[in-house]
Parts: structure tokens; sequence; C-alpha cells
């Protein structure tokens, strides 16, 4: 098995392009070394990404927030962005531990691919996109076009998730993040829920964007649940349309973490509870 370090994203994606073996992507290892060592994995090639500059930054642009692909939970946490996306970054900060937190990468939790990721719901409800760099040309895609299904991504061949952009905020918006998890801390959420709203000047929703996690093969961004609460003040009437698009939308799997019923139904209760948070961080009353 071979260990590079590059200094640049092009290096990078020369490594992985050219490797003919298999190779995997080092940025904080809180996935990919338990993988390691659990026998799951055994890459070739492994490409350490935390000596490339552009990666370990977080740069406030005139659109938003670019954030590299190996900044980690605590250096985003004491970035700007929390004030700014106080749900994204909640997200990010319920992945493992305190230990964890000084690893892991939001990135890392994007192309793990997992339907139960937390960061991925916050993300998609905030409308965040990807860069991605490949051996012949650079693109951009929205979040959830990522994962395709448990442990796998759209990413082709020598292709690498340089850094997230979040948009710039507009007035009088807010997100949030909840989930359930059988304990208080340092759990896989059976259920999750990010939703992202922006509010007119009488505090009506003019734009929603919810996204539900565990309840189905990929993370849902749930269009018909932001359009039941679109136009409303978040009246009780509007959270059950939600609540009830939420649950519509679930096709979770039944094991023993929750059933498809404990499932589908605590997807609308988190949903509701969420957009309340998301509600009064807009500045809605």
């Amino acid at each position: 098995m071979r260990y590079e370090a590059p200094s640049s994203t092009k290096a990078a994606v020369t490594l992985l392009s050219k490797e003919k073996g298999k190779s995997a992507i080092l940025a904080g290892g809180t996935d990919l070394l338990v993988r390691m060592k659990g026998g799951f994995i055994e890459p070739d090639l492994i490409v350490d990404i935390k000596h490339i500059p552009q990666m370990r930054q977080i740069k406030k642009t005139a659109s938003g927030f670019q954030v590299g692909a190996a900044v980690s939970g605590v250096e985003l946490g004491e970035s700007a962005v929390k004030k700014a996306w106080p749900g994204v970054v909640e997200a990010a900060n319920l992945i493992g531990s305190k230990q964890v937190q000084g690893r892991c990468t939001m990135v890392g939790n994007l192309c793990n691919a997992s339907p139960a990721a937390d960061s991925v719901p916050a993300l998609i409800a905030a409308g965040a996109q990807a860069v991605i760099v490949g051996p012949k040309k650079k693109r951009t895609v929205p979040v959830e076009k990522i994962p395709t299904g448990p442990g796998r991504t759209s990413l082709a061949k020598g292709e690498i998730v340089e850094s997230l952009l979040l948009p710039k905020r507009p007035a009088r918006s807010g997100d949030a993040y909840l989930r359930f998890i059988p304990r208080s801390e340092m759990d896989i959420a059976v259920v999750s829920a990010g939703v992202n709203l922006v509010l007119d000047a009488k505090g009506v929703i003019k734009e929603a964007r919810v996204a539900l996690g565990a309840v189905a093969p990929t993370v849902l961004l749930v269009a018909p649940a932001a359009k039941a609460i679109i136009g409303s003040k978040l009246d009780d009437e509007a959270l059950d349309r939600l609540a009830a698009a939420c649950s519509a939308a679930c096709s979770p799997i039944d094991d023993k973490r929750g059933t498809i019923e404990f499932r589908t139904k605590v997807a609308g209760v988190l949903a509701k509870r969420a957009a309340k948070i998301a509600y009064q961080r807009a500045g809605g009353k």
C-alpha cells in the first residue's frame, strides 16, 4: 500500500486517476481508518488531502462560503459559517465524539454516502453545492447529486470533491437540523431532518427546503414538504401538512434501530420541530 500527500488538487487527481488498483482519499480518516482496521477495505493507494492548502480553508466570498474538503468539524464550528448557517454547523458537530470532531469533515461525511449522515440533510436543505475536480474538468453539482445509494457516489474515477459552497444568506432566513437517536450523543441517526427557510417582511415563508435522513437509500430533498409551508406563517395547519408530506416521502428500512412505522412517524415530527427552530432563527414570530 502506498501513501501519498500531494500539495495540490491537480496532483491528487493525477494520483487517483492513474492508480490501477483500489484507491482511497484520506482527510479526517474517521471512516476510512475504521474500515481499514476492520478489514472491510484495503486500498492500494491512499491520497492524503490535508496538505493541499485550498482544501484546508474556509473562504467567505461574494456568493457565500467555500469550505475546503479537509476542514474539520471543530474548525467549521469556530468559523463565521456558524453564525450564517447554524443548522449546518450543528449537524456537522453531531458527527462522533469531541475527539472525532477534530478530524472529521463534511465532505468525508458526504462521500461516505450513508443515508444517516448527519451533515448531509442540513447541507441539502441549505442548497449547498460540491466543487468536483477531475482529470479533464472541474464541475459544480448540488450536494444531493453525490450519494447514489448506501456507500455509493456519483464521483467518477479520479474525481475528488475539493470544497463545498454554501450560498450567501438572504435577509430573514434561518436553518435547523434535528435527529433522533436512542442515546443522548455519539450515535447514528435513526431519523433526521434539515429545514431551511426564507421569510418575507411579514413573516410569511417565501422559500423553503426540507431534507430527510435515514428514511431512504439516500438523503431525500422533499419538495412537497417545502411546498406545504410556503405561503404560510408556519401555523398548525401548515405544520401538519409539512409532517404529512415528510411521512409520505419516507421509504425506510425496518431494523433493530427503528421500524418502518416509527421512522415514518418521527420524520414528520422532527421536520415540524426543525421548521419551528428555522422559523424563529429567520425572525418569524
